[in-house]
């Protein structure tokens, strides 16, 4: 009896713990978002986390240990988005996948992408080897692909790089850049079906400018 009943309780508290990480960083997300770090207090993180301070510091021991792993959580997300390079050998239905993926991680995790927006027009100082080692490798092994996919005759002769930072830019621009889109659309945010249509159109923009259907 006494034998199993610790694996179970290291369970509870494993998910416990998980509970309270996601609770935090998601909390950390935005105000991160709208204070950037040095705007950013931990007390005003376990406020919108609705947890004591003392529990943030747990965590996470540093303002700046918890900043670096909402911007590592981030990328995380996009550089999964990405699986459709592993999916498929077909261009199209790989970029469409990608875009798709990144466009829908805009809208459904706007503070995220702001948070890295950040981070990056202030030089990446607490992201930059980060930046420089897992992205880095990761954007270059998209490259060799899609050099590959031009070599085959497969789409137009462009640059890769300046390719995925147009998809970068546009897809994210969807977060980082809401609020514009809100006051070009009325003062109202877009509804589903205007965000399906603006997903559309960035697909076609961005794949018939490389000659893909």
């Amino acid at each position: 009896m006494t034998t199993t009943a610790k694996p179970a309780n290291g369970a509870h508290k494993a998910a416990i713990r998980q509970e309270n990480e996601v609770q935090i960083l998601a909390a950390a997300e935005r105000v991160f978002a709208d204070y950037g770090f040095k705007g950013a207090t931990t007390a005003r993180i376990a406020e919108v986390a609705n947890v004591p301070k003392a529990n943030v510091h747990y965590y996470f021991a540093t303002k700046e240990a918890l900043y670096r792993r909402v911007i590592e959580n981030v990328c995380s997300q996009w550089l999964e988005a990405a699986m459709t390079f592993e999916n498929t050998t077909d261009p199209a239905t790989i970029l469409r996948g990608y875009i798709e993926a990144k466009m829908d991680l805009s809208r459904s995790t706007p503070y995220g992408s702001r948070v890295w927006a950040h981070e990056i027009v202030r030089g990446a100082k607490f992201s930059s080897d980060y930046i420089s080692t897992t992205v880095k490798d990761w954007l270059d092994g998209r490259v060799r692909i899609i050099r590959r996919w031009i070599a085959e005759g497969k789409m137009d002769n462009v640059e890769p790089y300046s390719l995925m930072y147009m998809i970068f830019a546009t897809t994210q621009h969807y977060a980082d850049f809401s609020s514009q889109i809100e006051i070009f659309n009325g003062n109202q945010a877009l509804s589903d079906q205007q965000f399906a249509k603006a997903k559309e159109n960035v697909v076609q923009i961005i794949l018939k400018g490389i000659g893909l259907n």
